[in-house]
């Protein structure tokens, strides 16, 4: 499969627009203000899968009907996140009007009920998103894509790595949305300055009593004591995400969880898209085009902040990315692109790959 270069189409044509400077306007604004469907919020039905130890995991589909024939597009959330996350609800309004099915498996503690193994989800969750992958496959008779954003992207982009080959067993194409594709440059990153003040705050504001819960449910599981006083994701993966997951260390689990290393193993055509201005993701940790397989496809624009890429006028829409990525995903899965771009209503909007 011939690589893509980093002067695709969405690189030539995204600038964000000019009132939101900046990788952290263009990532809170987005999240918080932008609009994120053409058409009403999306509506689920939910499955509750029971997983081979025991416990559980909540699939969110879109609920609006669609043949078994028409292809599959399953999203893997960020950390915290779930299918009510704003990229989320954008890819179900693209899978809406493309009529495509459309998946979101929340990751264990994230569908808004505890889980109940001694165990919650990590950044190199690869096996979960292999089994989750499977059961996908085993459902739906027509074709199966994946998309992971952020934490999530690892993950799959891990798991694509680890299976090589076997991975069109049950997916035709993969990609990961501004993943920390090197866990150590992100968790530096995230643990300094204002990104350690808001983000690094608001991801512990619902992590840490997740994890109190599970130690409710399992009792000296970790240093309870120890998780109380952490201010930073390098201590709560130490403490926690690191001993209840098998591995030893923040360093541990950084260095065996990123997909980084693994991608010139990917057999399955797959597009890692990064902005070079990304709070989280360090620009000089991003894969080159030397160090991945021929197999994956970098985008690596200069603005698009933290799964943001607002485009339009005010107050922007962050469909873009969303319409590009699917049309991405379609394509090199050979399928027929389906996904309509919404130029009039959304000027500004991107095209997708050719």
């Amino acid at each position: 499969m011939r690589q893509q270069s980093s002067t695709s189409n969405f690189i030539q044509a995204y600038g964000a627009p000019w009132w939101l400077p900046g990788g952290n306007l263009q990532t809170i604004w987005p999240a918080l203000m932008a609009r994120r469907t053409r058409g009403p919020v999306p509506a689920y039905r939910r499955e509750r899968w029971t997983t081979p130890d025991g416990d559980f995991v909540d699939v969110d589909f879109l609920a609006s009907e669609v043949s078994a024939q028409r292809p599959l597009l399953v999203l893997f959330h960020g950390l915290e996140g779930s299918s009510r996350s704003h990229y989320a609800e954008a890819f179900a309004d693209v899978a809406r009007r493309g009529k495509l099915g459309y998946a979101v498996p929340h990751f264990r503690g994230c569908s808004g009920e505890i889980n109940l193994a001694p165990r919650a989800y990590h950044s190199g969750d690869h096996e979960e998103i292999g089994w989750i992958m499977a059961q996908l496959r085993a459902r739906h008779a027509g074709p199966v894509v994946a998309v992971g954003v952020s934490l999530g992207g690892n993950a799959l982009l891990r798991w694509a790595a680890e299976a090589g080959a076997a991975a069109s067993q049950n997916v035709a194409a993969v990609a990961a949305v501004c993943s920390p594709l090197d866990l150590t440059a992100g968790g530096q990153a995230i643990g300094r300055g204002f990104n350690r003040a808001v983000y690094t705050t608001m991801f512990l504001r619902t992590m840490k009593p997740k994890a109190l819960g599970k130690w409710a449910q399992h009792p000296g599981l970790f240093d309870r004591e120890a998780l109380l006083q952490a201010r930073d994701l390098y201590e709560f993966d130490r403490i926690f995400t690191a001993p209840v997951h098998g591995f030893t260390s923040t360093e541990d689990y950084w260095s065996r969880g990123s997909a980084k290393p693994h991608l010139h193993r990917i057999r399955i055509p797959a597009l890692a898209l990064n902005a070079g201005n990304d709070p989280f993701v360090p620009a000089a940790s991003l894969p080159r085009v030397e160090e991945v397989g021929p197999c994956v496809t970098l985008w690596q624009p200069a603005q698009g902040g933290h799964v943001g890429f607002p485009a339009g006028r005010f107050p922007a829409h962050v469909l873009a990315m969303p319409e590009a990525v699917s049309g991405w995903l379609l394509q090199a899965a050979g399928i027929t692109r389906s996904v309509p771009q919404e130029w009039p209503e959304f000027p500004g909007t991107v095209p997708a790959a050719p």
